[in-house]
Order: structure tokens, then sequence, then C-alpha cells
């Protein structure tokens, strides 16, 4: 607690608070407050409050709250004296020369000090040997040919450890002790226990923290060596699982934008920011911690993985996913094609096929849902068959077992039945007895999996091929309010309408031909099926059915926005569809005879 009249006590005075947990939090105002996703839970819906007037915090789904010393001790996990420091340094607030209260912290904060300080030598040291020296050359070629320039090289801070095998060392010995030098994590001992250089004969990338300050590197070897990348060991100023490389310069891209660009390298990185997505960080590496998602949370809770699309990146992708979803990120997934018949990463593709097409590609990259399906079609050909629909649900239920919020979950089963084509009611209550059960698979009878179209689908498939009277009005009545969207026969529907809009009667086999193999024989089931001469009356029966259906899709859209918890005048709108929407209902706009 800040003592009046205390530095601590004019630090608070003198901060803001909003400006504070923004650098961690991305809030929207609402009426006096600021509203955001609270980063000490997991939650889709914001419920974190942040109130400048009395300049403290308040979630109201966790309870969490307090001033701005405190929510600073809480998430980065420190003590009240550095809260303050932190604090009066984000806010621009001159800092008093720290007394450290006992020796072991003057003695540990010495440390981490001249550990920084001799990073920050050694980065100024690795980039000297690129720009100065003949060994530095080859390097600088190497990364050319990658389509990095001499701006790039500088801009990331790029340098090169030479061959010798204990040139920093020499050029560090003079101003830090051994013990030090040691503890850096830049140097190893030899079995006689000599110093030497832990980075040769490499391309070293400077590894920093969220403030900017060089904490780590990461070395590319140029020759055969192996490992090919080195990568600091964990030190007193250096955990790997609690950075990501790039954060410092992607975090107000990621803010702006309010989405992270995820990929596993160095080269990687750097290429996307080149091509103009400066929200992207790395993992380094194919193993994500959680520390680091809740690091990447501070600034948004929405990712794509962009991970290589080799064996090891794929696998590494889900496991991805998985972390992501638990912590309640909304997750995309880009894999991006083949270029030249080999697997592209992002340095590759960019460069390669450009940045505009890395854009492109990164606008149409498919939820994680849709990936993972398209995953399994790829490996198992088309879903066919209830058999083959139960094992893609079993492989899809843990990714949707780890989204915390119900609602989501609701609504990506809803997009599981649309996709697998599996009847609704019958995929929630397989997913219900799996969750009641405490199961991570879905025990259900294979054929209760296999969904068909409704019979006012069915019979307006039959009637635009046999209504020669009202074929051009039935699908111009379809096609305007877009009434096939959403349905299983969605894809049917669509291959037809054109010719019937044009007053023609639909060719079955061109239209099967624009269809997949489960789709056509879908069609061609339908149009076999015995039926009454088709009449007007009919018709309007089966599209007042479409009608509601659709009425009540957009009914539990806007209820779900209207949870979601928009600005007031937002809300307003909502509310007012909501209230028209049950209206159409209970008026009986939508036909409910059929």
């Amino acid at each position: 607690m800040a003592e009046a009249g205390s530095w601590a006590d004019r630090v608070k005075q003198q901060a803001d608070i909003v400006r504070v947990v923004s650098d961690y939090v991305r809030l929207k105002k609402s009426g006096q407050n600021f509203l955001g996703l609270c980063p000490f839970h997991s939650e889709k819906t914001p419920s974190f409050a942040v109130h400048p007037v009395r300049q403290i915090y308040h979630c109201f789904g966790c309870g969490v709250g307090g001033d701005v010393f405190q929510f600073v001790m809480e998430l980065e996990k420190c003590s009240f004296p550095e809260a303050v420091r932190l604090v009066a340094e984000k806010c621009g607030i001159p800092v008093p020369k720290p007394r450290p209260r006992s020796p072991q912290e003057k003695r540990e904060q010495s440390t981490r000090a001249t550990l920084m300080d001799m990073h920050r030598e050694a980065a100024a040291y690795f980039a000297r040997q690129m720009a100065e020296t003949v060994e530095g050359q080859a390097a600088q070629a190497y990364l050319e040919d990658r389509g990095l320039d001499r701006a790039t090289i500088e801009q990331f801070g790029l340098g090169y450890a030479p061959a010798s095998g204990d040139a920093l060392y020499r050029h560090l010995k003079a101003r830090f002790p051994d013990n030090l030098l040691e503890a850096s994590g830049l140097f190893a001992r030899t079995e006689g226990g000599r110093l030497y250089d832990r980075f040769r004969r490499r391309i070293m990338f400077p590894i920093a923290n969220e403030s900017g300050r060089v904490i780590a590197f990461g070395g590319r070897a140029l020759g055969d060596e192996l490992p090919k990348y080195l990568n600091s060991p964990e030190t007193s100023i250096y955990s790997k699982s609690h950075v990501l490389y790039h954060l410092d310069r992607a975090k107000q891209a990621i803010r702006q934008q309010d989405f992270a660009i995820l990929v596993e390298g160095y080269l990687d990185a750097i290429a996307v920011a080149r091509a103009g997505c400066a929200n992207v960080v790395a993992s380094c590496g194919t193993s994500l911690a959680e520390a680091q998602l809740k690091l990447l949370g501070r600034f948004t809770r929405r990712v794509v993985v962009n991970y290589d699309p080799d064996a090891a990146g794929q696998a590494a992708t889900e496991r991805s996913i998985l972390l992501l979803l638990e912590q309640g990120f909304e997750v995309r997934v880009l894999e991006l094609p083949r270029v030249g018949g080999r697997h592209a990463d992002p340095d590759l593709f960019i460069r390669e096929q450009g940045a505009a097409a890395y854009q492109a590609a990164l606008g149409a990259a498919p939820a994680f849902i849709e990936y993972l399906i398209q995953r399994t079609r790829a490996q198992a050909g088309a879903l066919q068959g209830p058999e083959a629909k139960l094992r893609v649900l079993n492989y899809l239920m843990p990714y949707v077992q780890r989204i915390p919020s119900r609602l989501l979950r609701s609504e990506w089963a809803t997009r599981m039945a649309s996709e697998l084509r599996i009847e609704e009611p019958v995929l929630r209550e397989a997913l219900r007895r799996a969750a009641a059960e405490r199961r991570s698979q879905v025990q259900t009878r294979p054929e209760l999996l296999a969904a068909g179209p409704k019979p006012a689908e069915r019979r307006l498939i039959q009637m635009l091929g046999e209504a020669e009277e009202f074929r051009q009005k039935l699908a111009q009545a379809i096609a305007v309010a877009e009434l096939h969207h959403g349905l299983v026969t969605e894809k049917i529907f669509a291959a037809l309408l054109p010719a019937c809009l044009a007053g023609c009667a639909p060719d079955p086999n061109q239209a099967a031909a624009a269809l997949g193999e489960e789709d056509r024989r879908t069609l061609f089931g339908i149009l076999f099926e015995p039926a009454a001469p088709p009449s007007w009356e009919e018709a309007e029966s089966c599209l007042g059915v479409l009608r509601r259906r659709k009425i009540e899709a957009e009914l539990a859209s806007v209820q779900q926005a209207i949870e979601s918890n928009p600005p007031e005048e937002e809300l307003r709108a909502l509310l007012t569809r909501k209230q028209r929407l049950r209206q159409q209902l209970a008026s009986g706009e939508a036909d409910q005879s059929f």
C-alpha cells in the first residue's frame, strides 16, 4: 500500500490506470468506464471494467479488483516496489535510484542489470561482425539470398558470431567477470574449465523481452553444423516459455488489428513483418507454452496459426489449437499452398509469391474447425458414410471440449453439424452424453449420424425440376431471400437455381457435375422419389418452413450478439431487431403449416 506522501503515493496520483491497463488489455469506452476481456481468466464476453475517475479496476466475472499497483503486481507477478517502478516507467514518471532492501536483493538486481548490459554489448558486437568482417560478409550474402537487404538486417539487429571459439569471450572479459559471463548463457566451459563462445559461425537473431531489451539469442548455422538453430539456455533474465520473438515490435500492431499471426521461426516472423503484417510473433520452435499465450492474451484474443505445413508443423498446429482454445482464443489456421512442389513456410511463400499473395491467403484463413475437417478430408477423402463421420467427429471432439465458453461450444456444434452433414439434435445429444460421462469420444451408433435433407427441402428440389408453370417464380423466391443458405442441400440448390432463374428446366446431369459425391447421390435420390403433382400452395408452404428456419437462425445470432455485451447504441438496435424477428414468427409471417 502506498503511504501518504511517499514516492509510491506520488506515482499513484500521477499515473493513469487506463493507460497502464491498455498496455495489457484491449479496452473500449463504455459510458464513463472502459471495458475489456479480463486478463486473469479466460472469457469471450468483456466483464473487466476500468474506472478512470476512481482509478480502479474490477472484473465482474472472476471478482478481481484493485488499483493500478495491484493490477501490475497480479499480472507481472512482481513485488509492490517493482510494480511502482513499472507504473512510473510506463507513465513517464522519473524513477529514483532504487535501494534494495537486502544484500541478496541487491546482488540479484545487480546480476540482472549486468546480464542485460552484457547482452546489449554482445548484440552490438555481433552486428559489427556482420557488417565489418569477411566472415560476416558471407553471412550477409546468405541473408540477402533469402531476400533480406541491409536495411532489414539493421532493423532487426541481425549479426554474426565468428568461427573462432573465444572471439566474444576475448571482447567481453575485460568488462565482466568469468562467473557472470558463464551465467549469461553466452559461454560454456570445456572439460578443463576454460570458457568458450557458445555461438560460433552462426547468424545471430537477438531475442528481446516485451520492453525491447535483448535477453537472449538464437543462432542459425551457416554450414552443415548441428543443430541448425541453437538458442540461449535459460538464465535469470531469459525463460524461453515466457518470451515471444518480435512481440516488442508487434504489440502495437496486434492491439490495432486485434489479432496476431503466430509463426515458428525468426526468418518467418521477419518475412511476414516485411510483407506488411507487423502483427506477427514467433514461438521460436513448435512447442508453444501456456505462459507465452498468457503474454499474448494481454494484447488480443484472436490468433492465426501459420506454422510450416510439413508433418512436424501440422502436428504442432494441432497442439497449438488445443492450447489456444483452452486459453479462450479465437483461432484460425493458415496453411500455405505448395510452391514449386515444396511445402511452403511463410518465408519461402513470400519470397516466391509476394506480399500480396500472402495477405490474400491470410484473409482467407479458415476457422480451426474448418481447417481440421479439411485435414481429415485430405487424409481420408470425402466424408462418405456414417462411420467416416463418426471418426471425424471423434477427431474434432477434444478441440471443441477445450473451448471454455458454453455459448461458443454451442456455436461450433452447429457448424460441425453443417460441415459434417449430421442432424444437429443428434450431434448435440451425442456431445452432451460425452461431456456428462467425461469422455473425449462420442459413443453412438454410426447410422444415427446419417443426416438427410428435411422434407421441405426435398420437395422444393423436386418442384424445381418438375413445376414448369411456376419454376422461375419459385427459384426467384428462394434466391432473393437466400432461403437455401445454411441448408444441408445448399450446394444442390446452388447448382439448380441458375437454370431455373433463366426459366429453363435444370439438367440433373449438368447440376450433378458441379457437386461432390454425397450431394450428387442426394440429388438423384430426391429426383427419383415418388411425389404428387406440384402446386403453388404446396410450394408456399415449403417456402414458409425455410423462411421460419431463417428467422430462427437470425434470432439466435442476434441473441448471441446481445450476450456479448455490445455498446449501448448497438445493444438498442439489437434489441429492436430481436423484437421485430419475434413479431414475424408470432404473426405467421413465416408459414408454419408444413
